[in-house]
């Protein structure tokens, strides 16, 4: 029976436990030029599992990242202002604590258009991007950040080394949870890492995921869904230790780990022992503290379903921001399309006169808000609801409520 299952990418264990099943959906950040219209997306299966050994929650990978991370692939960091107000504390914080200066050497991975890295640019630091995404490297040559288009592996940490390339710092923000080949990633960074150097890792821990029904994050690119518990696993067994971990608000609810060569200097922090306690108080280190999780999911789907149907039949209408691919996870899961919710908005014009993938739901540009003043506005990207509602103040002024689904639905004003 074990031989016809998934088996961990990591450890290799079959993956008997699921965390949620969320049926079949297209690619998250795949939106569709109106054209296409009529053509139905292509779909794959998106079975969240559950490693019973490391604990590593994951996605098949049914679709190479060569195939979702093209050269036109439309995420670009730099449309949050929220999330450049946190890279540029990053920055100021990283460069203090290392006492970084024109010496030094600071990589990130998955770099995207330099929206951290132009930080370290202004102070007089040097960088180095890495970044498989075409579009969004040549907007980052063009912040004064040098780009490679390429996808970070061993094989580049190697070749990285040999060219003399030292780095003080590798940071990587949201990109751990998106590798297919985990292993082959960790080992690069062990190879990337010398001395003293300090690699920074952030990703959105599974631990909020699993306790605010954060299920919309999840979707093909997200390979993994980490905890302490799976990483410390993970980069142990690549000769790496976890000295230092940050609680931080990003995406729902993230971790900061900060890791070295297991010889390092640097000494553990208590933040560590504190995070690796909320875990095991939670039960992440045992499958005892995944049960349950899919009853939870579809409660947010029947509540979303129940409230768009009810503003439907008291003729209301509800419009929906930001084009996110948490949005399409949540959207194709729930089977909703534009009959429900006309049409989205977003900032990023690369997303804009394209339809989302799956729904088919229109994307406009937030002008769009203003024109037709909805009654309701169904805030996708609800770690960012602070932010968004902010923007819309002024419809918030004459009458415009804000929808967010997730942990439970919610209506309010700012």
């Amino acid at each position: 029976m074990t031989e016809s299952l998934p088996r961990c990418r990591h450890c290799g264990t079959p993956l008997s436990a699921t965390l949620v099943d969320l049926g079949r959906s297209p690619l998250a950040n795949s939106y569709v030029e109106p054209e296409r219209a009529g053509i139905p997306c292509p779909t794959y299966p998106l079975h969240a599992r559950v490693c019973p050994e490391c604990f590593l929650v994951q996605v098949e990978d049914v679709v190479p990242a060569e195939e979702i991370f093209t050269p036109d692939y439309a995420y670009f960091s730099s449309f949050s202002d929220s999330w450049l107000a946190h890279c540029r504390a990053y920055a100021e914080q990283m460069s203090a604590r290392l006492e970084l200066g024109a010496d030094d050497l600071v990589v990130e991975i998955a770099s995207n258009d330099g929206y951290l890295l132009q930080y370290f640019v202004q102070k007089g630091i040097p960088v180095l991007g890495i970044e498989p995404a075409a579009a969004a490297a040549r907007a980052a040559e063009a912040r004064g950040v040098p780009t490679l288009v390429e996808f970070f592996t061993a094989a580049l940490a190697e070749r990285l080394r040999a060219e003399g390339k030292a780095p003080a710092l590798v940071a990587a923000a949201n990109v751990l949870a998106h590798v297919p080949d985990i292993n082959d990633f960790v080992r690069g960074l062990s190879i990337l890492l010398q001395g003293d150097a300090v690699h920074t890792v952030e990703f959105p821990h599974l631990l909020n995921l699993i306790e605010q029904t954060q299920f919309d994050t999840i979707y093909h690119e997200h390979y993994s869904y980490l905890s302490l518990v799976s990483v410390e696993r993970i980069f142990a067994a690549f000769g790496l230790r976890v000295f230092d971990v940050e609680t931080l608000p990003t995406h729902g609810g993230s971790l900061r780990v900060h890791a070295c060569r297991q010889e390092a200097c640097h000494r553990e922090s208590p933040a560590v022992e504190t995070v690796r306690k909320r875990e095991r108080a939670a039960r992440l280190d045992s499958l005892a503290g995944y049960a349950g999780f899919e009853r939870k999911v579809q409660a947010v789907r029947r509540e979303l379903l129940d409230f768009l149907h009810a503003a439907r039949a008291e003729g209301q209408s509800v419009a929906a921001y930001g084009a996110a691919a948490k949005g399409n996870t949540l959207l194709n899961y729930c089977g909703i399309g534009p009959d429900l919710l006309p049409y989205c908005v977003d900032r990023n014009p690369a997303k804009q006169n394209r339809l989302l993938p799956g729904s088919h739901i229109p994307v406009h540009s937030p002008d769009r808000l203003r024109a037709e003043r909805p009654d309701y506005v169904l805030i996708l990207p609800w770690n960012l609801r602070e932010e968004i509602a902010a923007q819309l103040a002024d419809l918030a002024a004459e009458g415009t409520r804000f929808v967010t689904p997730v942990p439970r639905l919610e209506i309010f004003r700012p």
